[in-house]
């Protein structure tokens, strides 16, 4: 005890802490009392946060799974590869009608690429088209027949999953040698071993000599519904007049992919004599490309996720907030007793800032909970793979409390304000 006319010590840290973690806990307290004694009028104001919080989440996670999903089945032309074929990547009718004047693209220039170019590990042809493929009396209808040169099928990271990959000697001798894929095993072979077995594929006969690994589907379009035969068989039996080769280059390095672009363009700008003013006559189509379109696609779609969350959100405050006025004049004798008993202005403050912001809160848990069985059901029954990042859920909740915390500074400071005398007299 301090002596006579000494003063007192004035309250140490940990006192002022232990004070404060009482008060905050009986608050919560009192909030959680107050939220379980009204449980239809906490769900009715819970709703909007609700609605915003399970938007703003499940079109994160289905845009994360859809970006993941693009770039690896779309966007994924191979390891460090991009392409060159006659058309490019267009997104509009006037490039699309420029791009068709393009001359096509020759085997003279696939092997120009080949022999030229020093920042390439590989570099493979293609080109393709749809035809009915029998075997028997069985018959498989728009099939896609695609003639390949040996690295395209290293580009793309396709193996064999029975018998062998087509080879340099196929494409040398023009061998009428073909790998299929797994669907059409099922489809004319009913599934049994075709290796040796000869298809016929438009007017040609081939000898299957492989079947590849399988790929799934791309946007529910079959990967593995495909007869690969040499690019010089293709070219003997199948070509059309207008039929242009596309080139797909593999760089040595991620790091040289930019000079790897570059480098082709110049070889292919020096065959076809083209001035310097003058634009490309051909298209290359790189990862990033692909990307980048499709990032322009899904801002957008964020965009109005944002939009109608913020709406959603607004709402909700609004409700929120008159929900706690409504509660405050309820409980205004409640704020006199309290404040009669020593209450002090900022303990009442704080009681209905924290009875607001668990009201948001517990409506962005919810939120969060709908979001993720809503991914459960996305990723259930499509082939993308939907998945919540971890800062989509930390946004959603700082948001959702965020919001209850704002609208209900209002309802707070009104019922700080009661005078205890008048309050303690209003339900007398």
């Amino acid at each position: 005890m301090p002596t006579p006319g000494q003063p007192a010590k004035p309250p140490s840290h940990k006192m002022t802490f232990r004070q404060t973690y009482v008060a905050l806990r009986e608050t919560i307290a009192i909030a959680m009392d107050t939220l379980r004694a009204h449980k239809m009028r906490t769900f009715l104001t819970l709703l909007g946060v609700m609605l915003a919080v399970t938007t703003l989440v499940a079109v994160m996670s289905i845009l994360n799974g859809l970006n993941i999903y693009v770039a690896d089945k779309i966007a994924n032309l191979g390891s460090n590869a991009f392409v060159i074929d006659r058309i490019g990547l267009v997104t509009n009718l006037e490039d699309w009608n420029r791009a068709r004047k393009h001359p096509v693209l020759t085997t003279d220039d696939l092997e120009a690429i080949r022999e030229q170019m020093h920042l390439a590990k590989q570099v493979g042809g293609q080109q393709q088209t749809t035809a009915d493929v029998r075997y028997g009396n069985q018959l498989s209808q728009d099939v896609d027949i695609v003639g390949a040169t040996p690295e395209f099928a290293d580009i793309r990271n396709m193996d064999a999953a029975s018998g062998r990959m087509l080879t340099q000697i196929d494409e040398d001798h023009r061998s009428n040698v073909a790998v299929i894929g797994p669907d059409l095993v099922q489809k004319i072979f009913g599934g049994a071993d075709p290796i040796g077995k000869e298809i016929r594929a438009g007017q040609g006969e081939f000898q299957v000599v492989g079947v590849t690994t399988a790929k799934g589907s791309v946007l529910g379009q079959s990967q593995d519904n495909f007869v690969m035969i040499p690019l010089s068989t293709y070219r003997k039996e199948l070509l059309t007049p207008h039929d242009s080769v596309t080139i797909f280059v593999s760089a040595v390095s991620g790091k040289a992919m930019a000079e790897a672009v570059d480098e082709s363009r110049v070889i292919l700008r020096a065959r076809h004599h083209l001035p310097y003013s003058k634009e490309d006559d051909f298209g290359i189509v790189q990862p990033s490309a692909l990307m980048g379109i499709w990032d322009s696609l899904t801002s957008n779609v964020f965009g109005v996720a944002v939009w109608v969350t913020s709406v959603f959100l607004v709402v909700g405050g609004i409700v929120i907030m008159n929900i706690m006025l409504a509660s405050v004049t309820e409980r205004t004798r409640e704020v006199g007793l309290r404040k009669s008993l020593g209450a002090r202005r900022r303990h009442i403050v704080m009681q209905f800032l924290v009875e607001s912001a668990m009201l948001a809160a517990s409506g962005g848990a919810v939120g969060v909970m709908i979001a993720l069985g809503i991914s459960a059901i996305v990723r259930g029954t499509t082939s993308i793979p939907i998945s919540t990042p971890f800062f989509a859920i930390a946004v959603a909740l700082l948001l959702s409390t965020s919001v209850g915390l704002f609208f209900g500074i209002y309802p707070a400071m009104r019922a700080a304000k009661l005078d205890p005398i008048e309050a303690l007299r209003a339900d007398g």
